[in-house]
């Protein structure tokens, strides 16, 4: 019971806390582990100081060793503002009273990007169904379980979709962020890991020499470009300057200097932002309900009322997402 009621100050007094900081205007701003610190920080930083510089508000960077962190971070008030994946954004929603209202675009301009199967450069593995033999000889890397390209997507179209394992598949199934995949593939300490486009583009200008030892085998449908969500709860105030500032930077719209804008931007491998809402996030909803449907199928265990019954309410549950979805145009 004491354990219980320290839990609760606790988590109590870290809301108390975090809402006096948003009223004082601190913004801490989470970025999700797609690479190394160092190297977001980089790349993030003139993006956040411009932030700070426009709004007035005091922003600051928040780094978490994995996604969770960041969901958590926002779930319990200590991440305001956050740079998510499809898959992390939609349990920030779910769970952590985050909306999405901007989206990154593409610096090609793309409608968004797509997860990959990487092999090292001179390996034997020719397509993904060499992968696929499950013979347990192979060593193979997902991404973080809340990322969208390294996990969610790969485990649906890859794994789900043949009603495979990767744990029975495989020797070893590590899980690490996009960066940390790409090198051990790169080195060869792995047979074969996910990753996405737009990180293999960072490689490339980052790793060239990593990259160069790098090679495709596969490419999922498009995934929609990733989202920047805030939690509901922040004022309405600082939501329109927040909005502003993502809205108008790097477009002439801009009260700054816009070809620094479009550098900064272009550092993340993007392109202005534009507005966006939780409707994004319907495909994503639609991909994990498909992937437990697959899973649920493929389950001998369950007996044959229950995988009825379970099998009928994610089934429903994805024909509402997919009637939403053809609404939404």
């Amino acid at each position: 019971m004491n354990t219980m009621l320290k839990w609760a100050a606790t988590v109590s007094l870290a809301c108390t806390m975090s809402t006096a900081a948003v009223a004082q205007g601190v913004i801490n701003f989470g970025i999700i582990s797609t690479e190394s610190q160092q190297n977001l920080k980089t790349s993030w930083e003139p993006l956040l100081a411009d932030l700070k510089k426009k709004t007035g508000l005091d922003v600051k960077p928040f780094f978490a060793s994995d996604y969770a962190g960041v969901i958590e971070g926002m779930r319990f008030g200590k991440v305001q503002l956050a740079w998510y994946g499809n898959k992390s954004a939609m349990e920030a929603v779910d769970r952590a009273n985050g909306e999405v209202f901007v989206q990154s675009v593409p610096v090609g301009g793309e409608p968004g990007y797509w997860s990959v199967v990487i092999v090292p450069k001179d390996s034997p593995i020719k397509s993904i169904d060499d992968v696929l033999k499950c013979d347990k000889s192979l060593n193979f890397g997902l991404g973080d379980p809340n990322s969208t390209s390294g996990y969610l997507v790969p485990m649906t179209f890859v794994f789900s979709a043949k009603g495979i394992d990767p744990k029975a598949c495989f020797k070893n199934v590590t899980n690490a962020n996009h960066e940390t995949n790409a090198m051990v593939v790169a080195n060869k300490q792995v047979d074969a890991a996910t990753n996405n486009t737009e990180n293999m583009a960072l490689i490339q200008k980052n790793q060239p020499k990593a990259f160069e030892n790098i090679r495709e085998i596969w490419r999922s449908p498009l995934i929609p470009s990733d989202p920047i969500v805030w939690r509901k709860d922040l004022p309405a105030a600082q939501k329109t300057k927040i909005r502003e500032f993502f809205l108008t930077y790097g477009t002439d719209k801009s009260t700054g200097d816009i070809a620094a804008e479009k550098k900064v931007l272009a550092g993340l491998k993007w392109a202005p932002f534009r507005a966006s809402s939780d409707r994004q996030l319907l495909p994503i909803r639609i991909m994990e309900l498909t992937k437990s449907i697959a899973q649920i199928e493929a389950d001998a265990s369950l007996a044959a009322d229950a995988k009825k019954a379970k099998l009928d309410q994610l089934k429903a549950q994805k024909a509402k997402y997919e009637a939403e979805l053809a609404a939404a145009g």
